[in-house]
């Protein structure tokens, strides 16, 4: 088998490239997260599956572009570039942000006559569940600095260099809005299974918020809970991995 692009472009980092691979894992990174953070998922999992991860603008090497605040324009454009890589079977995985941006490409992928073997959801309640009183994205810088100290998924040299983290609050304080302000617009549910994965106690997701993804599939949609916070799969890398690996093929 032979992929349909052998280079990705701005939106699209492929780190090991499998070309002979049956399947694809298309990666979104949570709130100020980048592809990079996906590079040993993409090492464990090839040449098994082609694993790809998407770069949202205004960090690392689009650090120059403009940022967006938004998770269904965030959708518009993913879809749209992941059209070349849907040549062969595709699956999703999302933590936090990147979770709601996976499953608004998910209905956007149906539109387009292609399903998803399945959709990973980590770390993020289901759209449908709102919290009102989430305004991160409108605190200053200081309390922008704690909050995502406090959440442990930032690359520990950043965090500590000040002058370094202050440059990428932009794109930070972009993906909390787009987190924050993202509201669900109901619809026909997806026809692929939903793999809901979480940390025991993750503040950001409490269990009820996290069954209400189950609204979201008329497929099987099914649960796994790590001991852990908002980064649980920082801790447990390996059993994720091996989780990911297991569900793919079992949908092929």
């Amino acid at each position: 088998m032979t992929t349909a692009r052998t280079t990705a472009g701005a939106w699209i980092r492929r780190f090991h490239p499998a070309d002979d691979a049956a399947a694809r894992l298309v990666c979104f990174p949570h709130a100020g997260g980048s592809a990079s953070y996906y590079f040993p998922v993409s090492r464990a999992l090839s040449p098994g599956l082609d694993v790809v991860t998407v770069q949202y603008p205004g960090r690392q090497d689009r650090r120059h572009e403009p940022c967006l605040d938004d998770a269904r324009l965030l959708a518009d454009r993913t879809a749209e570039e992941l059209r070349p890589w849907c040549d062969r079977p595709v699956a999703l995985f999302g933590h936090s942000l990147g979770a709601t941006v996976a499953f608004e490409v998910a209905l956007r992928l149906r539109e387009r006559g292609v399903t998803p073997l399945v959709l990973f959801a980590s770390g993020r309640r289901a759209p449908s569940r709102h919290r009102a009183n989430e305004r991160v994205h409108l605190a200053g810088d200081d309390h922008l600095i704690a909050t995502i100290k406090r959440m442990s998924g930032t690359d520990p040299t950043v965090l500590g260099d000040d002058e370094l983290l202050r440059a990428v609050l932009p794109a930070i304080r972009a993906d909390y809005k787009a987190a924050e302000t993202y509201r669900y617009e109901p619809g026909p549910a997806l026809d692929c299974p939903l793999v809901v994965v979480n940390g025991d106690s993750d503040p950001e997701v409490t269990p009820g918020e996290a069954r209400s993804w189950s609204e979201h599939t008329a497929a099987e949609c099914v649960f796994h809970w790590f001991t852990g916070g908002h980064f649980y799969l920082n801790d447990h890398a390996a059993d994720v991995i091996a989780l990911i690996r297991d569900r793919v093929l079992r949908e092929m």
